[in-house]
């Protein structure tokens, strides 16, 4: 189990977010290359999920097929995650899926369900893409990914991907540590980002800005 503390940055570009974690007294330094993370958020009729988020509720989960690669349509290695979020802690279940298109969503939206083991049926509501930068302290006790150019489709009311048709110019830098490490050392770290905490889900965010 791991904590994740999200930041939303408005009004401050990509290079000065980078150069105040290179500065920040933990010293966080890039882990791997930058890249393109490709997600579909599946979710029951009702969109419980969705509902369960807004409304706060403690014991939640969250189910989405994720792949990566500049080109969306090529995807390659996907997976199916579960995340789990108990309280202010979280855990994610990764299980590999076969092969799928884009065009065709009808065999791996039933393999969904068949891994979800989740009493109502899922279908996929939401497709977004992000760029994803990775910094951690040298001790590996503390990570951060930066997500910029976020992009949006809904599948709410569409039946197959087109192109994407709202983006996101916000920024979420997210703070990520195991469970036994929160405490004076996670303040210390914590104190040194000028970004506002908040909640930020990006399938709730898709959700609001393409549908509702």
């Amino acid at each position: 189990m791991r904590h994740e503390r999200k930041y939303k940055v408005d009004d401050i570009n990509l290079a000065v977010v980078k150069q105040v974690l290179r500065l920040h007294p933990a010293s966080f330094r890039p882990l791997y290359p930058d890249r393109q993370i490709n997600n579909i958020y599946f979710d029951s009729p009702d969109l419980t999920t969705y509902r369960e988020n807004v409304n706060g509720i403690s014991e939640r989960k969250k189910f989405r097929l994720r792949w990566y690669g500049d080109d969306i349509r090529q995807i390659e290695n996907p997976r199916f995650e579960i995340k789990k979020k108990s309280n202010q802690l979280g855990s994610k279940e990764i299980l590999p899926v076969a092969a799928f298109s884009l065009d065709a969503l009808e065999n791996v939206t039933a393999e969904v369900n068949r891994l979800s083991r989740n009493t109502a049926a899922l279908r996929p509501r939401l497709i977004n893409a992000y760029r994803r930068s990775y910094f951690g302290t040298s001790d590996g006790r503390f990570r951060i990914t930066i997500d910029e150019q976020v992009h949006y489709f809904s599948l709410l009311t569409a039946r197959r991907f087109t192109r994407f048709n709202i983006s996101d110019p916000a920024i979420i830098v997210e703070l990520k540590y195991d469970a036994e490490e929160d405490g004076d050392s996670v303040q210390k770290v914590m104190q040194h980002l000028p970004f506002r905490q908040t909640k930020s889900s990006k399938y709730v965010n898709g959700v609001n800005m393409t549908a509702y």
